[in-house]
């Protein structure tokens, strides 16, 4: 019998452990600001005054909730998936990681991602397409690197010294194969040059809202479901020191769960414009995802049977379990919210985000808690500096999360119950969609002191982290020996699975076929037959101007507050307008939905208010809700509105087939100056004192005096006053 000595790569462990803690850092401070604006929104004021004028949005809340969600998902879970799968691979493969150099290209290209989003996303630079918000030269470099990443986990596959595949292996490959086929389709684009960032999705309307959340419910899927679940199943049997409970029910939940898991994304647009057939089969599969995903939880809770006690003193042991409950809890709750009853509740309320924050608060983060505090004290080869600590941080979490969800529960329930309340007229009892905002203020309170408690207890692990990696002594290359491959016992008969888990590539090509089919049966007969969306006569493209200004609606993300989608139900006919059709949205590049309502919906918005109170909302919102929690947009007064890519954005828009004529192309310049003096003239006459103040400036600046004409408020003014009025008329 013939043993050799090889070397696992600790190095590349230790640099993702961390990666994961810093931006966890950067991610939940995100959160915390954004928390905080929701009550205060007149932070930005307090920290640069009359300066805000000039910080050319950087502390727009649309834009630090793209970072903040980027952030959690991409940088925090993200690498603490690759610290999880480079640490258990070398591992379960007994050989060391592919390619040392491609695993530093994968880490670097990760990082240079992350912060990438940042700059963009404070600039304003981004596709409003949510957890894609990314514009496409980052697209492709997300995609770049995806692909270093399976090169090296496949390379190491096959040069490992053993013959079958572990379970944690087999959602690892699932996850590889899923994601990047999500992350190809959804982010199909058009660039409108080279040379510029902007872009306009390749699908429009109905077909893009489903690509996106076909994408977007399994970004939750097979980037914070799939892979913890295969760090779940390698990090707790190691840390309780028990194997897994079955391995039959193993087979079953990966299976399952990566095949019913792709149907799921319609049933975020319950209600919506979606044709039913597709909202129905959404519902079915996600009410089907119980099953698997439970018996996941059970596999995972189950391998903790034999000792309780280990677990009750063993702080790791504890994050595990209670962030197994937490999926568990997750996993029912959303296929409940995933039938039209239930829906309709809960749907545009805070009871998404509470939602989801059990997942990422609970699973999610209790995960990564449990196999950072794990892995430390293995590549430092010591123990952990204080279990007291842990255990404070373990609390501090499930205090944070219970304050953190509980208010959002109970403020959904609360304001979804006014939005839905009627006079025995017939009015609505709380027309105005503010009083049900003001409502729910002091549950917001309550969930930023829950937040608060949360990001407390992980300073608490940061110091126990620290302190423990002070008394370890860290092992870049740590040996381990090997029984040959080609000296293992062969098994002449094997059952499918048996033999299939000794076949990587073709493991990886089921894998495949199995999240594509669900993907292919919704979204094809979307795309392909014309009747899922009737055209109607009466809608026509955007002018340049307004089309425009939906692109600075994009750029500050005002769509993460605002839905654009008016559903048949009484409240929201009364309150809003007529309901929401699939052929008002075909020029809608990319679509604008929404999917929560901090303010009230947008689709019919157009003609509403006169241009003046537009222009002095934007200002600041007080001044005409008082009391709104929206924050001030005083850039968009006065910035000049960049018109050098207007005839490109046009020329793109055809290329998707829009249908602008030569004709317009041709004075598209003169068309948007027309429109534009128009608005101005209308904001003169109901609001006359702003001609003074304008006039004003004009001999104050001199020659660096932007006309109000040319002005970005006007451009989305523009565009606000067109919203819903092809159906009007």
């Amino acid at each position: 019998m013939k043993i050799e000595t090889y070397y696992y790569n600790n190095r590349i462990v230790k640099a993702f452990l961390y990666a994961t803690i810093f931006w966890a850092i950067i991610g939940f401070f995100a959160g915390l600001i954004i928390s905080l604006l929701l009550f205060y929104p007149e932070l930005p004021d307090f920290l640069l005054g009359s300066k805000l004028k000039n910080s050319q949005g950087i502390f727009g809340f649309g834009r630090w909730r793209m970072l903040h969600t980027s952030t959690v998902v991409f940088a925090f879970v993200g690498n603490i998936i690759f610290t999880g799968s480079y640490y258990s691979l070398q591992r379960l493969l007994k050989t060391r990681i592919f390619s040392d150099y491609l695993s530093w290209i994968h880490f670097w290209g990760w990082q240079i991602f992350i912060i990438s989003t940042w700059i963009t996303f404070l600039l304003g630079i981004n596709t409003s397409k949510e957890y894609a918000e990314h514009e496409w030269p980052i697209d492709i470099g997300i995609f770049f690197i995806w692909m270093i990443y399976g090169i090296n986990m496949i390379g190491s596959i096959l040069k490992r010294k053993i013959k079958h595949l572990y379970v944690s292996i087999w959602f690892f490959l699932g996850t590889w194969v899923a994601v990047a086929m999500l992350h190809i389709f959804n982010n199909l684009e058009l660039p409108i040059d080279l040379l510029t960032f902007k872009s306009y999705s390749i699908y429009a309307g109905v077909q893009d809202a489903l690509m996106q959340w076909w994408y977007g419910h399994n970004a939750v899927a097979f980037i914070l479901t799939t892979p913890i679940l295969g760090l779940m199943y390698y990090f707790v049997p190691k840390a309780s020191n028990q194997p897994i409970f079955s391995y039959k029910l193993s087979i079953i939940h990966f299976w399952s769960l990566i095949f019913i898991y792709i149907w799921a994304g319609p049933h975020h647009l319950m209600y919506t414009s979606l044709p039913n057939w597709a909202q129905i089969l959404g519902t079915i599969f996600s009410i089907m995802l119980i099953a698997p995903s439970w018996g996941g939880m059970l596999n995972g809770l189950l391998t903790l049977r034999g000792d309780w006690n280990k677990v009750k003193k063993d702080p790791i042991l504890k994050f595990f379990a209670v962030g197994i409950v937490c999926y568990g809890m997750a996993t029912f709750e959303g296929p409940m919210l995933a039938t039209k009853t239930l829906n309709s509740i809960a749907h545009f309320t805070d009871w998404v985000i509470a939602h989801v924050h059990l997942g990422t608060l609970g699973w999610n983060g209790f995960m990564a808690f449990g196999i950072i505090y794990w892995l430390t004290k293995k590549l430092w080869n010591t123990k952990l500096y204080s279990t007291l600590l842990a255990n404070i941080h373990f609390w501090f979490g499930i205090f944070g999360i219970i304050f953190y969800i509980f208010p959002l529960y109970f403020g959904s329930l609360l304001q979804s119950e006014m939005w839905k309340k009627f006079n025995p007229d017939g009015t609505l009892v709380y027309k105005n969609f503010l009083d049900t905002v003001l409502s729910i203020i002091p549950f917001y309170k309550i969930r930023f002191i829950g937040g608060i408690i949360y990001f407390l207890g992980f300073i608490v692990m940061i110091y126990n982290i620290f302190k423990t990696i002070q008394k370890g002594y860290f092992i870049n290359n740590e040996e381990f020996k090997v029984i040959l491959l080609h000296e293992n016992k062969i098994e002449k008969k094997e059952k499918f699975h048996n033999w299939l888990e000794q076949k990587p590539i073709q493991f990886a090509i089921l894998s495949f076929i199995a999240v594509a089919i669900g993907g292919l049966i919704e979204i094809i007969p979307t795309l392909v037959i014309k009747s899922n969306i009737p055209t109607i006569d009466n809608v026509k493209p955007y002018k340049a101007l307004e089309l425009e200004g939906r692109d600075l609606f994009v750029r500050e993300g005002c769509n993460s507050c605002h839905s654009a989608q008016v559903r048949p139900f009484r409240d929201e006919v009364v309150r809003y307008g007529e309901y929401s059709k699939a052929g008002e949205f075909i020029y809608d590049h990319p679509f604008l939905w929404g999917s929560k309502r901090t303010g009230p919906d947008l689709a019919r918005e157009g003609g509403k208010n006169p241009s003046s109170w537009h222009f002095n909302h934007m200002n600041n919102p007080r001044s005409t809700s008082p009391k709104s929690i929206m924050p001030r947009y005083p850039w968009l007064i006065y910035n000049e509105l960049d018109r050098s890519n207007t005839e490109k954005k046009i020329k793109a828009m055809v290329k998707l087939g829009v249908p602008y004529t030569l004709e317009y192309i041709k004075y598209i310049y003169k068309d948007m100056d027309t429109q534009a003096s128009k608005i101005v003239s209308d904001i003169y006459q109901e609001y006359p004192s702003l001609k003074k103040e304008i006039d004003k400036q004009r001999k104050i600046e001199k020659e660096k005096f932007i006309p109000l004409e040319k002005r970005e408020i006007i451009a989305l003014i523009s565009y606000l006053q067109r919203l819903g009025t092809d159906i009007k008329s």
